[in-house]
């Protein structure tokens, strides 16, 4: 999964910190989130989305495709 949190955070000009405040999270997790060590909750993903309104999946995308 491929995700562009960093990439919407740094448009607002946030630091790390400033969004996990934003969110209710630590700095780690949002480090976390954004380098790929770590899948956030789908409540967290929501609020995530909510903040920089985007739909979740222009925030998280996923290149699982089903086999036919």
């Amino acid at each position: 999964m491929e995700n562009r949190l960093k990439h919407y955070r740094e448009l607002k000009g946030w630091s790390q910190g400033e969004l996990a405040r934003r969110l209710g999270v630590s700095r780690q997790t949002v480090n976390a989130v954004e380098t790929d060590k770590y899948d956030p909750s789908l409540p967290l993903a929501l609020r995530m989305a909510r903040l920089f309104e985007v739909a979740v999946p222009d925030l998280f995308i996923d290149h699982w495709e089903p086999e036919a």
